[in-house]
């Protein structure tokens, strides 16, 4: 493996979306980045061993829904493979969590499965609801950074500077 050079956002016809494996999402910039380009759902395949591990990445995508005002997804691998390195153990609980507020379910979990077992999960995301919420939730943290304190920047390494500066928004909280 190694790492790329650009943070995606997809257009898709069910919403703008994100690709972040689970180390990714412990990295907040990697999520804002996306968020200022549009994303609206984060996919967040990973594979952890214990659930120490799991938890991490789990908490960090729970916060990258707070932070942002995006919806996540994660899948993880369960089960054993004692004969291949580094799969003889796997923990996962795949799960679709959404901004922690009112107009969200309980607890900003949408759905989520029953640890360590092989299964599919399925719910629906609003994504206008999301657009709403970006503008008028009870809380707005993304229209409230500090662009005198820090900036984002993106550089990536062919061509060219793209900078995501903090002021570069309106206060509807677009990009």
């Amino acid at each position: 493996m190694e790492p790329g050079d650009t943070i995606e956002v997809f257009d898709t016809d069910k919403g703008k979306i994100s690709i972040q494996i689970g180390y990714d999402i412990t990295v907040p910039e990697v999520s804002r980045i996306a968020a200022r380009g549009g994303a609206q759902l984060i996919f967040v395949p990973f594979c952890t061993d214990e659930r120490y591990a799991y938890l991490r990445v789990r908490y960090c995508a729970q916060a990258r829904c707070v932070e942002n005002h995006v919806f996540a997804v994660m899948s993880g691998t369960v089960g054993n493979l004692p004969h291949v390195e580094n799969m003889d153990i796997q923990y996962a609980q795949s799960g679709i969590f959404t901004p922690s507020d009112i107009p969200f379910t309980r607890d900003g979990i949408a759905s989520e499965s029953t640890p360590n077992i092989e299964t599919v999960i399925i719910d629906d995301v609003d994504v206008e609801l999301l657009k709403l919420h970006r503008q008028t939730g009870s809380l707005i943290n993304i229209q409230n950074m500090r662009s005198d304190l820090f900036e984002l920047r993106l550089t990536p390494p062919a061509g060219g500077e793209h900078i995501i500066e903090a002021g570069e928004r309106n206060r509807s909280g677009s990009t």
